[in-house]
């Protein structure tokens, strides 16, 4: 009778451990298709918008890339047009509001950054470092019709754009040169020569932390130059940079030098409402 026990009691324990097993196994595959699902949205995000092509990037059968497109169109998280393709949804348009609400540096920041943008005519930008480049958090239009490559969500090079520059015033000296490389690289790659060779770029930002603001001198884009300036916390950190960005035609070094000392105003405005106090 015990070895009967005994054997009934096996036989229950590897039931349990069946079960243990479908179960880590049932929610690994459900990690998966939720990892499948957010790259689908990375991919849609990055106008690769038809099936064919999202299925080959994400190297999921048609079958499969179909039936996952389905179901987030059907939950609004994108949105199909027919013969085009695939757009981000108005759910996540929602989410990224929401985002952007719940940091609180955007919505400090934003009185200051549109009232910088009425007054000078140009285009402002609200950055943070996010390893070896910005993260581009808002941005105010001008009123000259210009257009530029920055946007919302974009990330470029801190050490060739005027918000990264502003936050490299908060960067340790001896770092600079790996993101310098890493900027020129990017421009190498590009098939574009280094804007600025690397001792001249380091005196300039020796000078621009003494001034407390910085210039881009279409390091990173061609025909545009921008001033930019460090936004600091309570503690003094540097969190987050500025930048007031036009065409050459707008941006004569006379007027950058003009403007440096308002972007660092406005910049110290941001800080103040962080919580920071001048030294």
């Amino acid at each position: 009778m015990t070895g009967q026990t005994d054997n009934m009691h096996a036989i229950a324990s590897a039931k349990d451990e069946d079960k243990s097993s479908a179960s880590a196994g049932g929610a690994a595959a459900g990690t998966q298709t939720l990892l499948r699902g957010l790259a689908l949205l990375e991919c849609v995000g990055a106008g690769i918008s038809d099936v064919k092509s999202i299925a080959a990037h994400l190297g999921t059968p048609r079958s499969t890339t179909h039936r996952m497109l389905g179901s987030l169109v059907q939950q609004q998280y994108l949105h199909h047009v027919p013969y085009k393709g695939y757009l981000l949804g108005p759910k996540l348009i929602a989410l990224g509001i929401k985002a952007l609400e719940q940091r609180p540096l955007v919505a400090l920041a934003r009185p200051h950054i549109e009232l910088l943008a009425s007054h000078t005519g140009d285009t402002v930008h609200l950055g943070v470092m996010e390893g070896l480049e910005v993260f581009y958090l808002d941005k105010v239009p001008g009123t000259r019709g210009l257009e530029m490559r920055s946007r919302v969500g974009n990330r470029m090079p801190v050490a060739s754009t005027g918000v990264g520059k502003g936050l490299l015033l908060g960067v340790p000296r001896e770092q600079w040169r790996s993101l310098y490389d890493y900027a020129m690289n990017i421009r190498r790659n590009q098939g574009a020569a280094p804007a600025i060779e690397w001792t001249e770029y380091a005196l300039q930002m020796d000078g621009y932390l003494r001034q407390g603001w910085v210039m881009d001198l279409e390091e990173n884009e061609l025909g545009i130059r921008c001033v930019g300036a460090a936004v600091r916390d309570l503690t003094g950190k540097v969190v987050a940079a500025i930048s007031i960005a036009s065409a050459v035609p707008y941006m004569a070094e006379e007027r950058m030098l003009r403007l440096g000392p308002l972007v660092r105003d406005t910049a110290d405005a941001i800080s103040r409402d962080l919580g920071w106090v001048a030294p």
